[in-house]
C-alpha cells in the first residue's frame, strides 16, 4: 500500500459485530471471561483495549515496524523507554531538543544514576566521541526543536551498530509521512502523537514503534506495570486524525515553503531555520531521509532583542500564542519561555537558541493569509 491507502486502511477492520467501519469506542475496564485465563485477548484495559490495540497497529504500520504502543503522553512514552535502561548507564542526546526530555532526563532519570550526554548531533563526530563502554543509547531528535537541525539517522545507526546501544528516534517533527526510522537503523521510533498524527489538538497521547519481538515485550511489561496508558476516547480520536494525516502533512508543507521563502527575504528578519533551504547545514541529508522538510519554522528578527519578539507574538491574528504544535490551526511560540523554559539559559543559548527566537507550527489555512499576519505581526 502507499502511504495515503495505509493511512485509511492499515491496522484496522470493520467492527466483526456489527460492521461498522470506523473502530468502536471500547469504553471498559475489564472483560468477562468464561474461565480464569479464558478469555478473548482482553483481560484489563490497562494492559490492552480494542481501540488502543486498533490504533497500535496502524502506527505499526505507517512507520514501517511490526509493534505500536500507546501511552498516555509523550512524556509517558519517553519515561518507558529511559525504564529500559540501569543506574551507571550513560545516553547521548542531541542538545537542541524538546524542553520536557531534557527535564525528565536531568531531573529525574539523573538522580538514578543515569548519565547523560548532550552534544551537537549534526556534526556525528561528536557522538563518535561520546561513546564509551558505558552507552546504552543514542537519543536523536530530527529534525529538532526547536532549531529545525537534522541529524544523520543512517549515520547515527552505523554508530550504534554491534555496540548495544539502542538508537531512538523522535519522529514528532517528521512524522512517517515525511520520514521511517526504522528503515534507517533506529530501534524504536518515539511519537507525540498529540502533535501532526492527531493533528486537530484536540488530545494527548504518545507512541512507540519497534521492529524486535524482545524489544516490544520489555517495553510493553514497562508500559503495563506502570500504568502510563491512554482512554479507549483519546484512541478513537488519533485514529481519526491519521486518516487524513498524508492530506494535512502535504498542505503542511506546502505552506511552511511559503511562510520559509516569505520570511527569509523580510527585511526585519536576520535569520530562519527551516531544513528545506539548500544552504541549510545538513539540507542533503534532510533530502536524502525526509520526503519533505515540513511545517515548523523557527526565526529570529533583527536585533536579537527579545521585546521585538514578545511584541511580534502578541501581534499575531491567524498564528495562535499557545504551546504545542502540529494542529491544523497555525500556532507561534516563544520557546525559551515555554516548551524549553526548562533548560538553564547558558544551555539553551550555548546550543543556538535565543531569547527571541520565535517557533511557528505552520497549519493548513490559506498561506496568503498566514503570509499576511506576518506582514502585520512583524511590521
Amino acid at each position: 500500500m502507499k502511504f495515503g491507502t495505509k493511512a485509511i486502511h492499515a491496522g484496522v477492520e470493520p467492527d466483526p459485530t456489527t460492521g461498522a467501519i470506523m473502530t468502536p469506542i471500547y469504553q471498559t475496564s475489564t472483560y468477562v471471561q468464561e474461565s480464569p485465563g479464558d478469555h478473548k485477548g482482553y483481560e484489563y484495559s490497562r494492559t490492552h483495549n480494542p481501540t488502543r490495540t486498533a490504533l497500535q497497529n496502524s502506527l505499526a504500520a505507517l512507520e514501517n515496524g511490526r509493534h505500536g504502543l500507546c501511552f498516555a503522553s509523550g512524556m509517558a512514552a519517553t519515561d518507558t523507554i529511559i525504564k529500559l535502561l540501569q543506574p551507571g548507564d550513560e545516553v547521548i542526546s542531541t542538545n537542541d531538543l524538546y524542553g520536557g526530555s531534557y527535564r525528565i532526563f536531568t531531573k529525574i532519570f539523573q538522580n538514578y544514576g543515569i548519565k547523560f550526554h548532550f552534544t551537537d548531533m549534526s556534526d556525528l563526530t561528536n557522538v563518535e566521541a561520546l561513546v564509551n563502554e558505558k552507552t546504552r543509547m543514542i537519543w536523536v531528535e530530527t529534525p529538532t526543536n526547536p532549531l529545525l537541525n537534522i541529524i544523520d539517522i543512517k549515520g547515527c545507526a552505523a554508530i550504534a551498530k554491534d555496540k548495544d546501544i539502542l538508537l531512538v528516534v523522535d519522529n514528532t517533527f517528521a512524522t512517517p509521512y515525511l520520514q521511517t526510522p526504522l528503515d534507517l537503523g533506529a530501534d524504536i521510533v518515539t511519537l507525540s502523537l498529540t502533535k501532526y498524527m492527531a493533528g486537530h489538538s484536540d488530545v494527548v497521547m504518545g507512541a512507540l514503534v519497534v521492529q524486535d519481538d524482545d524489544l516490544v515485550q520489555r517495553l510493553a511489561f514497562i508500559q503495563n506495570s506502570c500504568g502510563g496508558t491512554p482512554g479507549p476516547q483519546d484512541c478513537f480520536l488519533v485514529l481519526r486524525g491519521i486518516k487524513t494525516l498524508h492530506i494535512r502533512m502535504e498542505r503542511h508543507c506546502q505552506n511552511g515553503r511559503q511562510v520559509a521563502e516569505y520570511l527569509r527575504q523580510h527585511p526585519k528578519v536576520e535569520k530562519v531555520f527551516w531544513p528545506g533551504f539548500e544552504d541549510h547545514r545538513n539540507h542533503s541529508i534532510a533530502r536524502e531521509q525526509m520526503r519533505d522538510f515540513g511545517g515548523m519554522i523557527s526565526f529570529v528578527l533583527k536585533g536579537d532583542r527579545k521585546e521585538d519578539a514578545i511584541k511580534t507574538l502578541e501581534r499575531f491574528r491567524y498564528f495562535s500564542l499557545a504551546e504545542s504544535l502540529g494542529g491544523v490551526e497555525s500556532l507561534c511560540g516563544h520557546p525559551a519561555s515555554m516548551t524549553h523554559a526548562s533548560i538553564p539559559a547558558e544551555e539553551r543559548l550555548k546550543a543556538g537558541l535565543s531569547d527571541s527566537l520565535i517557533r511557528l507550527s505552520v497549519g493548513i489555512e490559506d498561506a496568503e493569509d498566514l503570509i499576511a499576519d506576518l506582514e502585520q505581526a512583524i511590521g
